[in-house]
């Protein structure tokens, strides 16, 4: 029977810890994404409105294999700040691509958009996610909390408040999948008639809280009523899967593309013109090329965390500002 890793995270993958700083007044955060030695790396992009930061050197066809760190940040192209921070972080720890004598820390990144979030206070003077990705570094580790933390702070999930999400899952094989995302997704995350999460199905024993019933009359496959506002550059998921199995770049953009699956999976409808859906992906394993027929599993379990882990997000966020919380419309008996 499948299970989740120790804590259900993706710090479950070994080499990997994960750091989250936040701005409460400006409600917006950042989450990295630490690799404690360098790891192969790729990207996915199948949003139409993608904020990111060095995802051409993630190519294939690219040099650099490795890197040093993944970073989500809220903020719009200024969250895109918070790599920089966490390059300084690294860069003083002695981290980086060697080029010649000098070392160039590799931490590409992506952002979700929270500027419109009703009742945040603009910044006066330097955008804080320089600075925020300098503290999520400083406190990366193996535990890191879920909902309306890091990236997830300032986050929506359709009309809903969505946040941080994480999960894992331990393979017959030996190895180790894991995902986090931050879901600010302009599509809903649950069925417009009943508050059932798209992805239920998904989810392992004990994950999630009683789900309602689904109606006997068939859902319209045109009620968007759950989704956000169609509004260009206002919402965007952006994620990390991972695992412990030895990928090398190419494998490794095909496992973020198999995980992608796991965002149409939760969310509906997803990689839309108004959303920036960017995953990728980290293999901190050693040795040769992985067998096609394992990389279908590992993707295929890619996918699955990751639909686990936007559930795991909504459940977690808790209601602010003019965005209710999932447990507040539909979990009895839970705060939020």
């Amino acid at each position: 029977m499948a299970a989740p890793g120790t804590r259900n995270l993706i710090t479950d993958v070994p080499g990997l810890l994960v750091g989250q700083a936040e701005d409460a007044a400006a409600i917006t955060g950042t989450t990295v994404v630490l690799a404690e030695r360098p790891a192969v790396a790729a990207v996915d992009v199948r949003g139409g409105a993608p904020g990111s930061r060095e995802t051409e050197l993630l190519d294939p066809a690219a040099l650099v294999a490795r890197v040093d760190a993944i970073v989500l940040s809220g903020g719009s192209a200024f969250g895109l700040d918070a790599a920089g921070g966490v390059m300084h972080g690294l860069a003083m720890m002695g981290r980086g691509f060697a080029v010649g004598a000098a070392r160039v820390p590799i931490v590409p990144s992506a952002i979700l958009f929270d500027l419109g979030f009703e009742g945040r206070r603009a910044w006066s003077g330097e955008a804080p996610h320089r600075r925020l990705g300098r503290e999520a570094l400083a406190r990366a580790g193996r535990d890191f909390a879920l909902g309306n933390a890091g990236a997830g702070l300032g986050a929506k999930a359709g009309r809903l408040k969505g946040g941080l999400g994480s999960a894992s899952l331990l393979l017959a094989d030996g190895a180790t999948v894991g995902a986090l995302v931050a879901v600010n997704c302009v599509g809903a995350v649950v069925r417009p008639d009943c508050g059932r999460l798209w992805a239920a199905e998904q989810a392992l024993a004990g994950e999630l809280p009683p789900q309602p019933a689904i109606p006997d009359a068939p859902l319209d496959p045109e009620d968007l009523s759950g989704c956000a506002p169609l509004v260009a550059g206002a919402n965007t998921t952006i994620a990390v899967v991972a695992t412990d199995a030895a990928l090398d770049k190419d494998a490794c953009r095909r496992f973020a593309i198999m995980a992608q699956d796991g965002l149409a999976q939760a969310i509906r409808p997803a990689h839309t013109p108004f959303d920036g859906d960017t995953v990728f992906a980290l293999s901190t394993g050693e040795g040769g090329q992985v067998d096609p027929a394992r990389l279908a599993r590992l993707g295929n379990a890619a996918a699955n965390c990751l639909a686990r882990a936007v559930m795991r997000a909504v459940i977690a966020a808790a209601s602010l500002g003019p965005y209710p919380s999932w447990r507040r419309l539909w979990g009895a008996g839970s705060p939020g």
